[in-house]
This record gives structure tokens, sequence and C-alpha cells, in this order.
């Protein structure tokens, strides 16, 4: 079996040294869609180095950080790229990501999951610096065709339905056609979303949008509208990827505001509301 469970979680941790700074934080909110109207006072803190904070999901960048690659080339990991989907993300905030800094971000995979038909890898990363932890992140990479070995099930990623009520907000994002070249410059250099060649092999009739790119969209318009604009109340922020979003296209993004959290979904608008980020929560203080 490619997958050897029992290596793969019990490989020691590894470790590596992460840097960052003004531009690599402005780099990934333009690559989000950030900044415009280019001077709103309110997109300047996304933009201007002078005015910066920084979106709690560039966590799944930093230092050019790929946790879906780390996951794939993990001990006792062998698998088929073409049959590897980013089946989630989560990212714990322990403390407010700083505009620059350096940091070791330290992984492992936490859990090898059996679905039947698919298992479930789940990278753990721990990222601190000088002054104690940062985040945590997790990903989960859903592998096609490598389950049925006898492993625990694990949890279902599912949080629920949205409450049983009209969405609190409803904004519309529009996705610039070239959304997904600027947002791999961020460290995403996957071809399936900037060669269209390259697309149409893996079954899509054109370049997609990373789906990392559509977290961090998203996020964006949950602090914009809902959290005040203040990226500090984010706790943390985890989805489960439903579907593609393609450059070009609006998402849809509908919000349940609770106290301490805001349930989201997220759909594409010319495609019949096609679903594109579900099971997906906001916890914030």
């Amino acid at each position: 079996m490619p997958i050897d469970v029992a290596k793969a979680v019990s490989a020691e941790p590894r470790s590596t040294g992460l840097s960052w700074g003004h531009k690599d934080i402005q780099l990934y909110h333009l690559g989000i869609g950030a900044g415009v109207p280019a001077t709103d006072p309110e997109e300047l803190r996304y933009s201007l180095e002078s005015r910066l904070h920084v979106l709690p999901s560039f966590a799944t960048v930093a230092g050019g950080g790929m946790a879906l690659a780390g996951g794939l080339s993990a001990p006792g990991v062998d698998v088929d790229l073409a049959a590897v989907l980013h089946g989630g993300q989560t990212v714990e905030l322990h403390r407010p990501i700083p505009v620059s800094g350096e940091a070791t971000q330290t992984s492992k995979v936490a859990a090898v999951y059996d679905k039947g038909k698919a298992a479930v890898i789940v990278l753990r990363t721990d990222v601190a610096d000088a002054d104690g932890p940062l985040w945590t992140s997790d990903t989960r990479i859903f592998v096609r065709g490598e389950g049925g070995f006898g492993g625990e099930r694990g949890p279902s990623g599912r949080v629920g339905p949205p409450p049983d009520r009209a969405p609190d907000r409803t904004v519309e994002r529009t996705i610039r056609e070239d959304q997904a070249l600027l947002y791999r410059l961020s460290g995403d250099w996957n071809p399936l979303h900037a060669d269209p060649e390259f697309a149409k092999a893996a079954g899509f009739d054109k370049p997609i949008l990373h789906g990392l790119c559509s977290y961090g969209i998203v996020l964006k318009a949950v602090v914009d509208t809902a959290l005040d604009g203040d990226v500090t109340r984010v706790r943390s922020y985890t989805t489960r990827f439903a579907g593609v979003a393609y450059p070009g296209e609006t998402l849809r993004v509908r919000m349940w505001q609770d106290p301490e959290r805001v349930h989201v979904t997220a759909t594409a608008v010319e495609r019949d509301e096609a679903p594109v980020l579900t099971d997906t929560i906001v916890e914030h203080t």
C-alpha cells in the first residue's frame, strides 16, 4: 500500500525556518483581491506598508510554505499526485501575525484516516518565534483510491448546515481574471492554476483558482464586514473545499453571525450557486 500509516504517523516532526516581510504580506493580500478601490482607507490596511495589518490566512503561505507538498513528502507517504485533492484547511491563531518575522515551523502527519474509497492525511504544523507560539494549522489531504486499509474513519469534518434563518450578511467578491496568476507568486506554482493545457489534461475547461486563494478571499470578506475590519479578532478559521472557483467568476459569501463565531458558505454565482467552501467557521473574540 502506498501509504504506510504507522511510519507516517510515528515519523519525527520536521522543522524548518520561516521568514517574511511586508512585501510578502502585501503580495499575498493583492493575490486575494485586496487593494480595490486602491485609495480606500480600509483597503490601504492591506496594501500600504505604513498602515499594514496581516490577514490570518497569510499563515498558509508564510515563508512560501506549501503544506500540501509537505504532507505528500512525509515518510511513509507515496501517492499518485493525480489522485490528490486539498480537502480542508484550519488555521488557529495564538496571537496576531507580525508584519515581519522569523519563526520555526514544525510539521508532522497527525493522522491518516480511512474513508473507504479514499484516505485523508492530516498534516499538522506549529509555528513559533522567539516570543512563543504564533499559529497552528491543519491541512487535510484527500487521496482517492487509498482507503480500505482498515484504519480509523476519523471525524467527518462537517460542522453541520448553516442556522435555519436568512444569513445576517451576504456579500459578493469578484475574482479577477489574473487572480490565480498573482496569487501563485506567493508560492503555489502548480500549473493547474495557470496553464490551460495542463488544466484540460486534469479535466478542467480552464485553469482553476487555488483553493487557498478562495480561503483568503472569504476570510477577508468576513473580517471586513462582520468583524469591523479587525484582523486581530480572528481566533481560528476552518473550511472544507467543496468545489472549484474559476478566475473571472463571482463568489457569493453568506454569513450567519453568533457572538463568538461566524458560519460561512461561499458559492460561485455564475454556476448556479455551485459550492466552493462549505463547513466554514470563523471563531472570533
